[in-house]
């Protein structure tokens, strides 16, 4: 029994001049100067995977601006627990984000 070759007009074959989904958004993201938004976006949807259910639940607001994290807390000792840390905090969000998203987190 022998394997038939695919059928180079098929219908289900890529052309060579197309390119992937993913890689036309790339490129779009890019074109129009998008990925940092994106970016950040992505940040503040994931605040209480980052941080944890602990925090999560103190955190009032979150949002990004200039490359700067505000986070308003509803608890004091949490505020400046989370103060001592902050090198560790932008870190740990960068390195879970897997770029440079952000460069500072004020705690309000």
């Amino acid at each position: 029994m022998s394997l038939r070759p695919l059928n180079p007009r098929s219908p289900f074959m890529r052309k060579a001049d197309t390119i992937s989904l993913k890689d036309s958004i790339e490129s779009m993201l890019k074109a129009y100067k998008l990925n940092g938004k994106l970016s950040e976006v992505q940040l503040v949807s994931s605040w209480e995977k980052i941080m944890g259910k602990a925090i999560a639940l103190k955190t009032q607001e979150v949002f990004v601006r200039n490359r700067k994290l505000f986070v308003r807390l509803t608890s004091a000792p949490l505020k400046h627990e989370l103060n001592m840390a902050k090198a560790k905090v932008v870190s740990l969000i960068n390195s879970e984000m897997g770029e440079q998203v952000i460069d500072e987190v004020v705690f309000l």
